[in-house]
């Protein structure tokens, strides 16, 4: 059996046959139907944005709750679930949850070109849902991170069609109600879209000052939130976030030295992912590694900064796997993988407490593959799915994919 790269592309992109995409549905069938019968609420996460709502609903400050970190759109965002029934918001909270992870999925393989009813698509999609923690972390939380997941890949697929604008506005929509996606105003000022960095900067400041008028505290992200996310918010949080800031001082490490330590790997970070910029040709890996390293860079100061929070650029890498000079061909990308694992129990690690440590190492890793990764200036094209027989499909640089 031949094992070569170019092998294994043609493999993943061929026409998956049927068992895969059986098994695939049952893995997300199960995942969901599980998180319906043991989160009444539709998740913890999700329940912290409907409690918002519904103190708003009885003329209170949604931001009374300290745990409240979305801005004022998130508010009137989650009015509609604040009045279903218990019974019907437990169903259709992680459905929809199931529904954006599958079309940032989707979007992610658009981006990179790959057939929808590849391999790689059954597959690629069944390995993060069994094999990857923080996909089902998020579905079991309800975590509203999935409207970045979605958003990401979609924004990117716009700009790789040339649709800058639309990104911006599809990227702002995220942004409004949850502003993870902030660092990608980076990739706009890097690529000089003017007009698309300002609607991305426009839609959400717009949305959220709308919605603020509403609210009985209109200024309390800015005098609730924000101080309590830059001071690291209280001890109950601190035990789930990811960060080097929030990590090293649990080992021992003065608090200023960690923070110290963040900073300097995030500008390293963001240094990288300009470079990528500068340097990559145009193609779908520019876009999506680029991306990623900004994303990542930023996770490693953000607080907070979760497990889930790699649910944005994981999918996002992975679908670039049948590119030769792809950060996910490297073996780097993989080890970064393995504290992932579901059920693997690591000693000193067992208490839920500490699995930061373990999100702690994933992040740290991938976000230094991505950094020091060197791109193939040769894959810079889609992988074509053979019509039949085996062929080599030449791509532009001298590269080509094998397809048969």
């Amino acid at each position: 059996m031949s094992t070569g790269k170019d092998d294994i592309s043609g493999w993943l992109v061929r026409r998956s046959p049927w068992p895969p995409w059986l098994g695939l549905v049952a893995v997300l069938g199960v995942l969901t139907g599980h998180v319906a019968r043991a989160t009444p609420d539709g998740g913890m996460d999700n329940a912290i944005v409907v409690r918002a709502a519904r103190a708003w609903l009885e003329g209170r400050s949604p931001y009374d709750d300290p745990h409240f970190l979305y801005l004022p759109g998130a508010v009137l965002a989650a009015v509609p679930q604040a009045l279903l029934p218990p019974e019907l918001l437990r169903v259709l909270v992680p459905s929809a949850v199931m529904a954006c992870l599958v079309g940032g999925w989707v979007c992610a393989l658009r981006l990179h070109r790959v057939p929808l009813d590849s391999r790689l698509a059954a597959l690629g999609l069944t390995a993060l849902a069994a094999g990857f923690a923080p996909f089902g972390h998020v579905v079991r939380l309800g975590n509203w991170t999935v409207t970045a997941v979605l958003a990401l890949p979609l924004g990117l697929l716009l700009i790789s069609r040339g649709r800058w604008t639309a990104a911006g506005a599809v990227l702002g929509a995220a942004l409004a109600l949850k502003p993870l996606l902030a660092p990608l105003a980076l990739l706009f000022l890097f690529a000089g879209r003017w007009k698309a960095l300002a609607v991305l900067a426009a839609v959400p400041a717009l949305a959220s000052g709308a919605c603020a008028l509403l609210l009985p505290d209109p200024a309390g992200f800015f005098t609730r939130t924000l101080p309590f996310l830059l001071h690291g918010q209280d001890a109950f949080v601190r035990l789930y976030e990811a960060s080097p800031g929030a990590v090293l001082p649990r080992l021992g490490v003065p608090r200023l030295a960690a923070r110290s330590l963040a900073l300097a790997a995030c500008a390293a970070g963001l240094v990288a992912a300009y470079r990528r910029w500068r340097r990559a040709e145009p193609g779908p890996l520019r876009l999506s590694e680029t991306a990623a390293g900004l994303m990542l860079s930023v996770f490693l100061v953000s607080r907070p900064s979760y497990d889930h929070y790699l649910v944005v650029v994981v999918p996002l890498l992975l679908a670039g796997l049948p590119y030769a000079g792809s950060v996910a061909r490297g073996p780097w990308f993989w080890l970064a993988m393995v504290p992932q694992l579901p059920g693997l129990t690591w000693p000193y690690l067992e208490q839920v407490q500490r699995r930061a440590f373990k999100d702690a190492v994933t992040l740290c890793l991938l976000a230094a593959t991505v950094a020091v990764h060197r791109a193939d200036r040769r894959a810079r094209t889609g992988p074509s799915r053979p019509t039949g027989g085996s062929v080599r499909a030449a791509v532009p640089g001298g590269d080509h994919i094998y397809t048969g």
